[in-house]
């Protein structure tokens, strides 16, 4: 049996489904063994919650990362979610280098930006530090704002599939190998990802929910890293992870006053099903 063994780096938001409680789970279900290493721990999510608890680890992750040195521990994938700081983007980045072996996939999603606007306690020095931890990575998840920021192109709303050809080459520019970019609209009722592998463009379609749930691209990120490591190609893990996460949205949309994120749970035997475990 190949079982792969996977390192998720994100924070823990105890309450309100997102990050590492969002990436274990997935990761969990889709049969792979799932080891991580939290970036901070907050009592909840920053969105729509107020006096939040927060307790920044960065200053543990070194000495993590010395003690897999010495028990020589490596793993078969290495995804990263939110990072609060370019310090510890700066950690990651030797994590990249010392945990990985032959095969190691990288994965990272820049969780920095959405809605044409960086979160709160991000800065432009916060981006450039994200620019060489894309370049590293074996494949990067952004969103069209995090890809925008990535390469100093104007954010829009209305957009034909040039600009996203000219955003998806300037991010190979930056030296990034293999891109998934999410939530790309090309009409008012559809939208989709788009697959940017090895030069090669491909575009899976579906229709624009009329909801929406924080902590999605948390649970599109795992799930698109757990199909791929199930052996997926990337489209096709990219397609899994695009139905999965329609159905959590359709699955939270009926239960009232779920607001702070999406309910994933119920949902997992859809994944397992399109996994076909």
């Amino acid at each position: 049996m190949d079982y792969k063994k996977i390192l998720t780096i994100q924070d823990i938001s105890c309450v309100g489904q997102c990050s590492l409680t969002v990436a274990l789970p997935i990761l969990s279900a889709c049969g792979v063994e799932t080891c991580v290493l939290p970036s901070a721990v907050l009592s909840t999510h920053t969105a729509g919650f107020s006096g939040f608890t927060f307790r920044d680890l960065t200053d543990d992750m070194p000495d993590i990362l010395a003690h897999w040195q010495k028990e020589t521990i490596f793993f078969d994938a290495i995804y990263t979610g939110y990072l609060g700081s370019e310090k510890q983007i700066a950690y990651v980045l030797d994590i990249f280098e010392k945990t990985s072996k032959d095969g190691t996939v990288t994965i990272v999603d820049p969780a920095m930006a959405d809605n044409g606007n960086l979160y709160s306690i991000f800065d432009m020095n916060y981006v450039n530090a994200m620019k060489p931890l894309c370049k590293q990575a074996d494949y990067v998840i952004p969103n069209i704002t995090e890809a925008c920021f990535l390469t100093d192109m104007e954010y829009r709303t209305d957009y034909d599939r040039d600009y996203i050809d000219t955003l998806l080459e300037k991010l190979s520019e930056l030296g990034c190998k293999n891109v998934i970019l999410t939530g790309v609209s090309y009409t008012k009722e559809t939208t989709g990802v788009v697959v940017y592998e090895n030069g090669e463009y491909r575009y899976y379609e579906h229709p624009l929910l009329p909801n929406s749930c924080h902590g999605t691209g948390d649970i599109y990120a795992s799930a698109f890293t757990g199909a791929l490591m199930r052996g997926n190609s990337a489209y096709d893990a990219a397609k899994i992870a695009a139905e999965y996460t329609m159905e959590c949205i359709k699955v939270t949309e009926q239960i009232p006053n779920h607001w702070y994120g999406a309910a994933f749970e119920p949902a997992l035997p859809k994944l397992i099903e399109l996994l076909k475990l």
